[in-house]
């Protein structure tokens, strides 16, 4: 019988990133006057993924006199301040863990943005242990990162249970590697030749639904 762990992707899963995204710009945007070309060059630079040094390219690019860390903080604060967590999936993690669920995060990104979002949202108290990619230089569908997320969830990978995300390669790919069971919630491009996930849903809800059943 497999253990009752359960592992979730972040962005796009459990937070709404595109939305705190674009909010975060717009502040940005106000906080320094930012004119049009430098708000383009930040919601197309950042669109997938930010860090520290984009914020240091964004200074040369616009000759800015603030200094790079100090936009980076700023938009990791307007970020969290933004980023939201819609309550049924922040109330079925509650559920997860009362019927003796084991919850990890497995997430591309910054290691400060994304525990940023984990505290601001209120999810770090109801997760077990946290890999973000950024803090070891390596990204889903790295094994390393779910192994790293199962041992700081204080259980090992032998002992199976899921993952559930958007991401199709990185997060079903990424799991399927990691010898996990996996839900996949629909909407981006099924790449040709990856293998199937176990569930496809329409949201997390649905999936944290299934998990819940598999306790019954």
């Amino acid at each position: 019988m497999q253990q009752r762990l359960a592992l979730f992707d972040l962005d796009g899963t459990l937070v709404d990133r595109q939305a705190a995204f674009s909010d975060a710009v717009a502040a940005l945007r106000l906080a320094y006057g930012f004119g049009p070309e430098a708000e383009a060059w930040l919601l197309t630079e950042l669109a997938d993924r930010a860090n520290a040094a984009d914020f240091a390219r964004l200074r040369e690019a616009f000759a800015l006199e603030v200094p790079a860390t100090q936009l980076w903080q700023e938009y990791v604060s307007h970020i969290a301040a933004a980023v939201t967590c819609r309550p049924q999936a922040f109330q079925g993690l509650a559920r997860l863990r009362a019927t003796g669920w084991t919850i990890g995060i497995v997430t591309n990104g910054a290691g400060d943005i994304q525990r940023a979002k984990l505290a601001a949202t209120g999810l770090a108290s109801l997760v077990d242990g946290v890999a973000v990619s950024g803090d070891l230089e390596i990204r889903k569908p790295d094994l390393r990162l779910f192994e790293l997320a199962a041992i700081r969830c204080g259980v090992s990978l032998v002992g199976g249970g899921w993952m559930v995300g958007d991401n199709p390669a990185g997060d079903i790919g990424g799991g399927h590697q990691a010898g996990l069971r996996t839900i996949w919630l629909r909407g981006r491009t099924w790449p040709e030749g990856l293998p199937a996930a176990n569930h496809v849903v329409d949201g997390v809800t649905d999936a944290i639904t299934i998990l819940l059943n598999e306790t019954e």
